[in-house]
């Protein structure tokens, strides 16, 4: 592992904004599923429900492992302090300005489709601050226990990357054998097994929470070494096939449990073969990325920045859109595609006019500030007083 030699992964940055793409369409679907949420159709369909079941799968686990292999690269430049600041800067603001601004949208939503309030937004507002405000709650949960796991496995990921770099490499070395790093998913799995009362074992985006912090550490872990990199890239058909047949198998078991929310044999085989299911899909899409994932664009830059900001509006923007267009009449199939179309552009001219171009705005939603660059007359300028005559 030569850590003295890194460069930029071009092929993380494609996949983090593939992700976000991803979880934007898992939510637009969500009007049509049958899991309760904020706002629903008259109408679910089977073949959205297994959509969201199918997405789900590997969904939040690759933002996890996308976030742990920035970690990896992170981690090295400077000591905790350092650290712990990017990572209030980045998460804990944003998480804020959600919680105490749009989110409360979401909640209101909520309290009026489940009768919990019949009064308009503006009559809500009183009720939401500041007893009932979302802390951690609505989309941002993501944000909330990237920031929790991150602080958690700093002491063992700074080790791993310093006087533990040895273990890791012989880590990765066994791991990089093939087929070695499907046996990852071995620890997620055994957290079934825990007490639903004990800590972090709630549920979101298809998994507990507790969860992900091992979808965090290991993502730090298969970026460490070249070996491992080159054996997800070597198996990614595999890992493909093989990580679709257990997702496929995982929603067939599943669709025939008649009380998901009690343990039973039939749950604990669904819940294995999505486990593994999606931490071997998860290897595939980084096996993917690698093998055709690798180009530097300008538009990559730009989505990348932006990757931040829209997940923070997405959802809210969605549901606002979809009050209203679910009222249209509109065929369902055309509803659907009016809502993902409006909401993305609203969320798009949302980024580029209210947030990419004002540092203020910047800060709030967890980017760097703009670097003002001198026009080319003050560099002109800057260039004769540098000049000294003969």
């Amino acid at each position: 592992m030569d850590t003295k030699t890194i460069q930029r992964r071009f092929d993380l940055d494609w996949l983090r904004v593939f992700g976000i793409l991803l979880v934007f369409a898992f939510h637009s679907s969500r009007f049509y599923n049958v899991e309760n949420w904020n706002l629903k159709n008259n109408i679910w369909y089977p073949s959205v429900e297994v959509w969201v079941q199918f997405s789900a799968s590997f969904m939040m686990p690759l933002m996890f492992v996308i976030s742990g292999a920035s970690l990896f690269y992170a981690l090295g430049k400077s000591g905790f302090g350092k650290f712990l600041k990017d990572k209030v800067l980045r998460l804990l603001v944003p998480l804020l300005v959600g919680a105490l601004t749009h989110l409360s949208f979401q909640s209101y939503l909520w309290d009026k489709t489940h009768g919990l309030f019949s009064g308009n937004y503006f009559q809500f507002l009183p009720q939401y601050y500041p007893d009932s405000i979302n802390w951690f709650g609505g989309h941002l949960w993501y944000l909330w226990y990237l920031f929790l796991f991150s602080l958690i496995l700093y002491p063992l990921l700074r080790w791993l990357k310093g006087n533990g770099r040895g273990f890791l490499s012989r880590l990765d070395g066994w791991f990089s054998k093939t087929g070695a790093v499907y046996i990852l998913a071995l620890p997620i799995l055994l957290l079934y097994l825990l007490p639903s009362d004990f800590p972090m074992m709630g549920m979101n985006g298809g998994y507990r929470y507790l969860m992900y912090l091992f979808f965090l550490l290991w993502g730090f872990v298969l970026v460490s070494d070249e070996r491992l990199n080159e054996s997800m890239r070597r198996l990614r058909w595999v890992s493909l096939s093989v990580g679709l047949a257990l997702v496929a198998g995982f929603i067939i078991v599943y669709s025939q449990i008649a009380d998901p929310d009690v343990m039973s044999p039939s749950l604990f085989l669904a819940g294995t073969m999505r486990v593994f299911g999606g931490w071997i899909c998860v290897l595939a899409i980084l096996g993917l990325g690698m093998q055709y994932l690798t180009a530097r664009t300008s538009r990559l830059e730009y989505a990348n920045e932006a990757v931040l900001p829209f997940y923070i509006f997405h959802q809210t923007v969605l549901l606002a859109v979809g009050y209203f267009v679910l009222q249209w009449g509109l065929p369902d199939v055309l509803e659907w595609a009016v809502i993902v179309v409006i909401s993305f552009a609203a969320i798009m001219a949302l980024y580029e006019f209210g947030v990419r171009r004002f540092n203020v705005m910047r800060f709030l939603f967890g980017m760097k500030p703009l670097v003002r660059t001198p026009d080319a007359q003050t560099k002109k300028t800057q260039l004769k007083a540098t000049v000294r005559p003969i």
